[in-house]
């Protein structure tokens, strides 16, 4: 019996010691997966601040063109050029980044790339999942360029409409400003630390 409680003993510390090592090794997975994520933050952080000191200015100018628009008038796509890019023109398969400044009939602006409270640049926005007359509406734009968009309703929220100010049926316009696209940051994956 003494010879069994022993090993029963034994069994326990060195699944302790087991346990304690495993543990061990998942903190110190779990620390190099919080480093990298402090560094990813880190750069985002930078580059977000490096593109808002180089165009806030130059957006800031069209935070007076939200107004009221008639509605009912906005029956297809328009675009209005405010600068002309001097880049790579804007196709339907161009990967390109963006701030903006969207508002609907009543100018009330449900969204945008400014920051008001910190007077900065939010990070921009890169094409892909983007509504269908936003698509259409850079096409021809020219990187660097700077266009305001009239959407008709079909082609931004339709029916569904997106929240409080964007309601079922609403046309909307955007000021949108391309930018090159800035370096692309990968957010590490944390289950490729603890393999």
């Amino acid at each position: 019996m003494t010879v069994g409680t022993i090993f029963s003993f034994l069994v326990i510390i060195i699944g302790n010691q087991n346990n304690a090592e495993e543990s061990k090794t998942q903190q110190e997975k779990y620390s190099k997966y919080l480093a990298a994520s402090n560094d990813y933050q880190s750069k985002v952080t930078a580059q977000t601040t490096e593109l808002s000191d180089k165009y806030y200015e130059k957006m800031k100018v069209y935070s007076t063109y939200p107004a009221a628009f008639d509605k009912a008038s906005v029956s297809s796509l328009s675009t209005k050029d405010l600068v002309v890019g001097t880049g790579d023109e804007i196709n339907s398969s161009s990967s390109y980044s963006s701030f903006y400044i969207g508002w609907n009939p009543d100018g009330k602006i449900f969204d945008q790339s400014i920051d008001t409270a910190t007077n900065t640049l939010k990070a921009p926005i890169a094409s892909g999942n983007l509504i269908i007359g936003w698509n259409e509406g850079v096409i021809g734009m020219k990187i660097g360029g700077v266009r305001e968009v009239t959407i008709p309703s079909d082609k931004a929220y339709g029916q569904t409409g997106q929240g409080d100010l964007i309601p079922a049926n609403t046309p909307l316009k955007f000021i949108i400003m391309i930018i090159p696209t800035p370096e692309k940051l990968t957010a590490p994956n944390y289950a490729d630390y603890i393999k």
